[in-house]
């Protein structure tokens, strides 16, 4: 099965058990793939529909940040509600030392030694850790080996 498929069939339960609040986070997260298909026309596979969760998480998270800091507690509260529906559908993340193995691995692979590899390190760390690692932790390790 799926992972689209996966995420309908949690939206049918959803919609049985009468849980508003998860069955409100999977029709976004459904609309966003919808969205996704049309635009570009394709149709998404998972690792697709991994990058399209993972987007949204992050806006999550940014959301998180602005209501905390505006005084708004409620609706910090349902951004973390929507977040964490979210994140059921992600894979097993890599921890922080797997990350930097994987990174200084590649980094050896291609031969980058400097600031000015940025790039074409962070091309080929994206396609090989795309959806199962926090890419922001991805950065920061590849600007660690790279650094001068």
């Amino acid at each position: 099965m799926s992972l689209k498929d996966r995420i309908t069939e949690d939206m049918k339960t959803a919609m049985r058990a009468k849980d508003s609040e998860r069955l409100g986070t999977i029709r976004l997260l459904l609309a966003a793939c919808k969205q996704k298909e049309v635009d570009e026309r394709v149709v998404l596979d998972d690792a697709m529909v991994i990058g399209l969760v993972d987007k949204l998480i992050k806006q999550r998270k940014d959301s998180i940040t602005a209501y905390t800091q505006a005084q708004r507690l409620d609706l910090a509260d349902k951004e973390a509600a929507e977040m964490a529906v979210l994140q059921a559908y992600l894979p097993v993340r890599m921890s922080a030392d797997e990350i930097t193995a994987a990174v200084a691995a590649i980094a050896a692979e291609l031969g980058a030694t400097g600031p000015a590899d940025m790039g074409k390190m962070m091309g080929a760390v994206k396609a090989q850790l795309a959806g199962k690692a926090d890419m922001a932790l991805v950065s920061a390790a590849v600007k660690q080996v790279l650094k001068p």
